[in-house]
């Protein structure tokens, strides 16, 4: 009997170890991939084969609701130019911190909170000792940066003629505030609600790193942020499609589905700047197909995606960082571009122009 007892533990004994060698050994070829950056412990770095640690974002999740964007917006208008000025961002990033990145929490009065004491101590001595701080303002500065700025806009007047008529009078404005767009012209229908993450079976089966928009075909499509066109063309599942990268490198927009036959504005081309407001292309069903220019998508409506990017390696692949744009776009919405129609050409076009700062000359273009 306690011969046999000795066999059985010296048999538990050994499967204990071969178990632990298994899991050590898995462990290990986990520890040798691309490790995932996550809000909730707020920063783990990814570390290669060789040992080398990449100090850039892994992963973000971006949970932060409309009326906290719209609140946050308001507040960093409201104090421009005066000794408290509360940065936006700074703000959301502070509250990203109190709620451990899940904005579900918010609460006007905790944002309300927040300010006074931004106001009365200062970002920077407010968030000195704040773990994870600096990880939501860089992920947010991702997200948010190129949106809200000094520009000047054009404005309608009027200028009386000599027979005692009046003509709109072109009349340009320089403002602090909102410069980005909603993706949908002013003026034209649509609906949308929240599907980020919604599962897609074409090609095979993958979540929906996008946000729809559903509306009419032929919806002018408007550039959420000035930058440069760095995709245009066919895809069997965006169909016509644009991408467009901000000029500081971090966000690259993605537009998708549009019109069959004439999916983009006028002269657009794949290196070509565009500002914030203009009309890049037209709302469609394209896609879903190998064979370019076929309809095959069920509803018209237009994919836009918004993808962050910290490190060129991030631009394709598995370490690809998309981000729910759903409140973004609800937010964006308090900012629609005018547009008018060429009947001679059938295009639209922007009624009123904006000069950005940000824009580069045309020697930094060259």
């Amino acid at each position: 009997m306690e011969k046999s007892d000795k066999g059985l533990r010296i048999v538990q004994v050994e499967m204990m170890l071969l178990i632990f060698l298994i899991l050590f050994g898995v462990l290990r070829c986990l520890s040798s991939k691309t490790s995932v950056f996550a809000a909730s412990d707020g920063g783990a770095q990814e570390t290669g084969q060789d040992g080398a640690e990449n100090d850039y974002i892994q992963w973000v999740d971006f949970n932060v609701s409309d009326e906290a964007l719209s609140r946050a917006y308001d507040y960093d208008i409201e104090t421009y130019l005066s000794d408290s000025h509360v940065n936006w961002i700074e703000l959301l990033a502070y509250l990203a911190v109190q709620y451990g990145g899940d904005f579900s929490q918010y609460r006007v009065q905790d944002m309300a909170e927040a300010v006074e004491k931004i106001q009365s101590q200062g970002i920077e001595a407010l968030t000195a000792n704040l773990k994870y701080y600096d990880y939501y303002r860089e992920a947010y500065e991702a997200v948010l940066g190129g949106m809200v700025g000094v520009y000047e806009t054009e404005e309608a007047g009027t200028a009386s003629g000599g027979d005692g008529s009046s003509a709109e009078n072109r009349v340009w404005k320089q403002v602090y505030g909102l410069k980005a767009f909603s993706p949908i012209a002013k003026g034209f229908p649509y609906s949308e609600y929240d599907d980020f993450g919604a599962s897609r079976s074409y090609g095979y089966q993958r979540n929906h790193l996008g946000h729809d928009i559903l509306g009419q075909v032929g919806t002018p499509i408007i550039a959420i942020e000035s930058g440069t066109v760095r995709a245009l063309g066919w895809n069997q599942f965006g169909g016509w499609r644009i991408g467009i990268d901000s000029f500081d490198g971090k966000r690259y927009y993605y537009y998708a589905h549009l019109r069959q036959d004439r999916p983009y504005a006028e002269g657009l081309e794949e290196g070509d700047i565009v500002q914030a407001g203009d009309v890049i292309g037209y709302m469609g069903r394209t896609g879903y197909s190998t064979e370019e220019n076929t309809n095959n998508i069920d509803v018209y409506h237009l994919h836009l995606g918004l993808q962050l990017i910290f490190d060129e390696s991030q631009r394709e692949g598995p370490n690809e960082i998309w981000i729910d744009v759903y409140p973004l776009t609800r937010f964006l919405a308090r900012h629609a571009s005018e547009t008018v129609r060429n009947d001679a050409t059938k295009e639209w076009s922007r009624r009123y122009q904006i000069r950005d700062p940000e824009m580069p000359t045309a020697s930094e273009n060259e």
